[in-house]
């Protein structure tokens, strides 16, 4: 999977990859010719006394070098400008593949996960591209032509090659093996404490309203804690690899010294061979060791790329139709027809047998108590998921036939928990209306009673506004998210709770001015407070999933017992208020 997800992303950089394995030859040719270079100084101009043979090859070792320090300059420029860019494309993948999911899809993966493996999943796979093009590139080839150098000089050590590479790769493939369950640990803890750190910066308000904060730090212990234990056990066997790396390669030059002096005694062997014999050993045990680095990254790489691969390849459960577009024959109405839907998993559907139409003009209230269904019901509309069972309709086509390019311009949606992006009020407000004018964002403002703190703030419409809108309060943020909807001019509108941080009197001013702006549209209510709704045309009672009423704020009060005391029960609360 791992060379399969960097194969696939790497075909437009093969110009790039092919100057890296260049570079990279030309670099390790120079590093095993310098040893036997400096074997000549020592066997012919030391040995003999020929100072003019000593200049002469130091001449040449010295223009060897430098062409080694370009050559490997080059090859490290080349090899991380690829792969920075296989990074890129990656997260790139990855986002592109996120934003053409359902809600159904999130929801399965969880934000937790989905941030992990766009970002430290990803730099684990762009970190072993980088390291490969590196040294995995020249390893080999500093493996393969150290031991024909090796040879060169004295074919009666070789044994010492022989039995020191293979302890080697043992011992690293015995602690690779080790490596690949705590590696998919890690990044699962890695996900818990995203998730974690990610719930308790969203509700930082909350954690403090109900001082919270004991409790949420031990939860933050916990996951900390099992990421730290993993952590460790992964440290434990770096800890354990390197003295056990050392060892095989100081025992290996002793070897080499013990072994290769007793041939130069018996004058089998040269010193500068001897010597060269050496260096060229070391090389080898450092290309394996360097093969062992990479070894290391590769369990966690592939861990990652698994993660990644699930991600980009997986079909997005909610997906146009191609092959059949409808149209919409009755702009700006809504029909459910016989609507059930359950989530995956569920023991029992959320909604069941749910019929209605939303005509164009009107305002369709729903009310319920919670849990009752109501906003799943509105997420079906725009096709947040899409209905078990039945047909949901929007402007005569079913939303199934319906692209989302036409979904999300036939209808603006403001959901029950209002989302600023950071940046300005404008940018923010022409989110769903790119082309809307400063006059008829101000329009919007006006119509959504945010009109006169917009005004306030410094700047105006391009004051700034940080992310999820922290700098405004809960209610000016629900207003300029009703802004938002009004400022795109869609056919159908979806208010899901969105009047709740607001005050009575500017609840009232706002409906009267959405009437007025609305008045071609159809509005749907998803409402707490029953004063948001008593001017609706029709009121759908919502309760465990069913319609079990519906009429008008007047023909509720006397004959759903439902509504009845939804109403007593709010009454009640205001009079002991």
């Amino acid at each position: 999977m791992l060379v399969k997800l960097i194969l696939r992303h790497a075909k437009p950089y093969k110009w790039w990859i092919a100057a890296v394995l260049f570079f990279q030859l030309a670099t390790t040719i120079a590093t095993l010719f310098l040893p036997s270079l400096n074997a000549r100084i020592i066997d012919t101009g030391v040995v003999k006394g020929d100072t003019d043979y000593i200049w002469r090859t130091g001449g040449v070792m010295l223009i060897v070098a430098f062409i080694q320090v370009l050559t490997a300059i080059a090859a490290v420029y080349f090899g991380a400008k690829t792969a920075m860019a296989i990074g890129r494309d990656l997260r790139h993948a990855v986002f592109d593949s996120v934003t053409g999911f359902s809600a159904q899809d999130v929801n399965k993966f969880g934000a937790a996960t989905l941030i992990t493996r766009g970002t430290n999943d990803v730099q684990q796979v762009q970190m072993l591209v980088l390291m490969s093009l590196n040294f995995m590139v020249s390893a080999p080839i500093m493996c393969i032509g150290g031991i024909i150098m090796a040879l060169r000089e004295d074919v009666g050590l070789s044994w010492l090659l022989w039995v020191s590479v293979p302890v080697l790769l043992v011992v690293v493939g015995v602690l690779v093996i080790m490596l690949m369950p705590l590696f998919r640990k890690m990044q699962e803890r890695i996900d818990a404490i995203n998730g974690v750190l990610r719930e308790q910066i969203t509700g930082i308000r909350v954690v403090r309203a109900f001082v919270r904060e004991p409790h949420e730090t031990q939860r933050f212990e916990d996951v900390n804690a099992k990421l730290t234990r993993v952590g460790v056990k992964v440290g434990n066997l770096f800890v354990l690899m390197f003295p056990l790396i050392g060892m095989i390669l100081h025992l290996a030059t002793a070897s080499v010294l013990w072994f290769g002096g007793q041939r130069v005694e018996t004058g089998a062997m040269q010193v500068g061979s001897l010597t060269a014999f050496l260096q060229y050993l070391l090389q080898i045990l450092m290309a394996v060791m360097m093969g062992t680095f990479m070894a290391m990254m590769i369990p966690r790489a592939i861990v990652c790329a698994e993660r990644i691969d699930e991600i980009t390849t997986m079909s997005p459960t909610l997906t146009d139709r191609h092959e059949r577009v409808a149209e919409m024959t009755a702009p700006g109405t809504v029909e459910f027809r016989n609507v059930s839907f359950g989530y995956p998993g569920a023991e029992s559907p959320v909604l069941n047998d749910v019929s209605f139409t939303a005509h164009r003009g009107q305002l369709t209230a729903i009310i319920g108590s919670t849990g009752s269904g109501k906003s799943t019901l509105l997420n079906l509309i725009p096709r947040l998921y899409d209905a078990t069972e039945g047909q949901v309709l929007v402007g005569g086509a079913p939303v199934t036939e319906l692209t989302r390019a036409q979904l999300s311009g036939a209808v603006g949606t403001v959901p029950q928990r209002p989302y600023l992006f950071s940046g300005t009020i404008a940018t923010n407000l022409r989110f769903g209306a790119d082309a809307a004018t400063e006059a008829e964002l101000w329009d919007a403002l006006r119509t959504a009673q945010a009109e006169s703190f917009v005004a306030s703030r410094q700047g105006a419409l391009d004051s700034n506004i940080s992310q999820g809108g922290t700098n405004v309060s809960g209610g000016q943020r629900q207003r300029l998210c009703i802004a938002r909807a009004l400022a795109a001019r869609p056919q159908i509108y979806l208010f899901d709770d969105s009047f709740s941080a607001l005050d009575v009197a500017t609840d009232a001013r706002l409906r009267a001015a959405l009437k007025e702006s609305t008045r071609d549209a159809a509005v749907i209510i998803v409402a707490q407070r029953v004063s948001t709704i008593t001017g609706a045309d029709q009121i759908l009672v919502l309760d465990h999933g069913e319609i079990v009423d519906r009429g008008t704020h007047d023909e509720l009060l006397e004959s759903s017992r439902t509504y009845q005391e939804i109403v007593t029960s709010q009454l009640a609360v205001e009079e002991v208020a």
